[in-house]
């Protein structure tokens, strides 16, 4: 049995706390709120924190930390699509879903249920006319926002 640890980060977007153990990310939550910064001790949480943290640094655009997966198949395939996402784009739900062989709606359930927002960037899914849409984390849609118009500004210099 793994001990359950914890890490809290600050960052531009509100506290990023991270749980999980020496094996993997069980879940990340954003808060859209300032909380006090917890180190975490376990493997798999401070190389969570640390490519977060570089990531908000724009030194990384990708992640690869192991995350505990999702409780089907099905929606493991559907957030293994939503990571096929390359940093600084985008995709409607209606087009992931055709890439996945899915639906809009499953798309849609899938990215409100995300146990791991910014790592499985559902962020970058969006409504067919480009629009926003539905984001469950931090400060919902302000969030989303940010996170976008971040890796677009990001993706801008990369090029």
């Amino acid at each position: 049995m793994y001990a359950r640890d914890m890490a809290r980060i600050a960052t531009p977007v509100g506290s990023v706390t991270l749980w999980g153990d020496d094996t993997q990310i069980d879940a990340i939550e954003i808060g859209d709120e300032d909380r006090p910064h917890v180190p975490g001790a376990s493997v798999a949480i401070r190389a969570a924190v640390e490519q977060l943290q570089a990531w908000f640094a724009g030194e990384r655009t990708a992640f690869e930390v192991p995350l505990a997966p999702a409780a089907t198949l099905r929606g493991q395939a559907l957030h293994d699509a939503m990571c096929a996402i390359d940093y600084g784009e985008t995709l409607s739900y209606g087009a992931l879903a055709m890439a996945a062989g899915s639906s809009a709606r499953a798309i849609g359930q899938v990215c409100a249920r995300n146990p791991f927002p910014i790592i499985v960037p559902c962020h970058r899914v969006l409504n067919a006319d480009g629009t926003l849409g539905a984001y469950s984390a931090g400060a919902g849609s302000r969030t989303k926002a940010w996170l976008l118009d971040f890796e677009a500004r990001g993706r801008r210099t990369l090029l």
